[in-house]
């Protein structure tokens, strides 16, 4: 995804009669499995600095569905 509103957008489309799960991955109402992840996730985990390639892996860990703003503060060490 490009941005959060795809992210929201498509989690919310995808989540209808199925069920969330973590790191950004899904089941749909057909039980297929998806995972609905965000360009920048994969930057900032990514990261050269291995401080916050580490702080943003750790957040994602904690999350269901991708949140970009709090990956970026987790990444700064906010």
């Amino acid at each position: 995804c490009d941005d959060q509103a795809e992210v929201d957008r498509l989690w919310a489309a995808l989540t209808e009669g199925g069920e969330e799960g973590p790191c950004g991955w899904l089941k749909d109402r057909w039980g297929l499995s998806w995972q609905v992840t965000p360009v920048r996730l994969l930057e900032l985990v990514q990261d050269r600095d291995p401080r916050r390639a580490r702080r943003a892996t750790e957040a994602m860990y904690g999350m269901k569905k991708i949140d970009i703003a709090a990956l970026e503060q987790a990444a700064d060490g906010a």
